[in-house]
């Protein structure tokens, strides 16, 4: 056969014979010589181990859904019903009878002016001094109001809905959240959809006169708006500062960081144009308050010492670390920012 197809492409006998390391007249031969090509009969398709358990396993998958039964649980349910194959061929049969699995598509859905807002909270910093910060953005507009905190209590919480809703200069009908223990003692604890809430916070949430969601569980784009300013706010806003003044051998603490981040949202991020709205969010704020619900009397009560040129109520309750740097310092450097 090697003989064969070398003259087939073109060698000559004696270049033949060399490569092949054979007499020129065995190549004479046998190129004279009428070599019948085998012929292969096609392999007859056997049987597959599967086959005998393959309408268990389609009524299985069909009974189970929407869950998605995994081969290995397949597997298990195959061996005792004594099937003997691998786990290998199940898998192949598996992908092949069920095809690509197609994501489920997200879908962005938007509220009506006033009606919504989701809050969360963000680490930003770990270690024996943490900050978290308090994020809530309003589901129309997409303004939002950051608080800077060292602890993620209950009374924590509340004081910094009352900043946001100070802020924002009303209330939503409705407020997001996903499993806070400070919101939530138990999901669907009276039935689906009818959870045990804090009663600290159901009291709060029943005199500020908003309405608690709970997120589905596995389901993060119900509140997906704030998680993705979460990451936004540390990468535009905590991370640079921070590291600016790492460089100058400087501390970034909790009132720094809340006093400079009224200055970023007000000047950075509601001056931004919003990927999803193409708006700036402040634009859009000044109509979402028109329609959001009046602020009750008294509404900072939870933080009573104010001062006069504060742009927010003090925290003294959430930290008790001084301020570090002289103020002039960061004017400088929230201009890089």
């Amino acid at each position: 056969m090697k003989i064969q197809i070398l003259h087939q492409q073109g060698l000559s006998q004696r270049a033949i014979a060399k490569q092949l390391g054979i007499s020129r007249n065995t190549v004479k031969r046998y190129l004279r010589a009428k070599i019948d090509t085998p012929v292969y009969s096609a392999r007859e398709k056997g049987r597959s181990l599967l086959d005998p358990f393959k309408s268990f396993l389609h009524s299985r998958i069909a009974q189970a859904k929407p869950v998605h039964l995994s081969g290995e649980v397949l597997f298990r349910e195959l061996k005792e019903l004594g099937y003997t194959g691998s786990l290998s061929l199940l898998r192949q049969y598996l992908f092949q009878y069920r095809g690509k699995p197609t994501p489920e598509p997200v879908v962005r859905f938007e509220t009506e002016v006033g009606k919504q807002m989701q809050v969360d909270w963000g680490q930003m910093r770990g270690g024996k001094a943490p900050i978290h910060a308090f994020i809530a953005v309003l589901g129309y507009s997409r303004a939002m109001m950051v608080v800077f905190t060292d602890n993620m209590r209950y009374d924590t919480l509340e004081l910094c809905h009352r900043l946001t809703f100070d802020y924002f200069q009303g209330i939503p009908r409705e407020v997001w959240y996903d499993n806070m223990k400070t919101v939530v003692v138990e999901r669907d604890a009276y039935g689906e959809g009818a959870h045990k809430l804090n009663q600290a916070f159901y009291q709060f949430a029943k005199s500020m006169g908003f309405i608690p969601k709970l997120c589905h569980t596995y389901r993060p784009q119900t509140k997906g708006k704030v998680e993705r300013m979460v990451r936004y706010v540390r990468d535009n806003f905590f991370r640079p500062l921070n590291t600016k003044l790492m460089a100058l051998g400087q501390i970034l603490d909790i009132n720094t960081a809340n006093e400079q981040v009224v200055l970023w949202l007000d000047t950075v991020a509601h001056q931004r144009i919003h990927d999803t709205t193409k708006q700036k969010p402040a634009e859009r704020l000044v109509e979402e308050r028109k329609v959001l619900q009046t602020l009750p009397p008294r509404l900072l009560a939870v933080a009573s010492s104010l001062p006069d040129n504060s742009p927010l109520p003090s925290l003294s309750k959430l930290s008790q670390q001084p301020l570090h740097h002289d103020l002039s310092v960061y004017d400088q450097l929230m201009e890089a920012i």
